[in-house]
């Protein structure tokens, strides 16, 4: 999965998971990217597509 948004580059940001005695781990979150088909130059692609890309309307799936 290539874990980036086609349309705005959305990818993983990474931070801390900070336990109750305050100790500190890396982690990661990760975007929710669904596979859909789109128009790009006339053809059908598929791509991977964040979900507030596709709620917002910058995109359109292809029929």
């Amino acid at each position: 999965m290539s874990k980036r948004c086609y349309i705005c580059g959305k990818g993983p940001s990474s931070g801390n998971s900070v336990s109750h005695s305050n100790k500190k781990t890396k982690r990661w979150w990760k975007p929710n990217l669904q596979k859909v088909k789109i128009q790009v130059d006339g053809k059908v692609k598929r791509v991977w597509v964040c979900t507030s890309c596709l709620r917002s309307g910058k995109v359109q799936r292809a029929v």
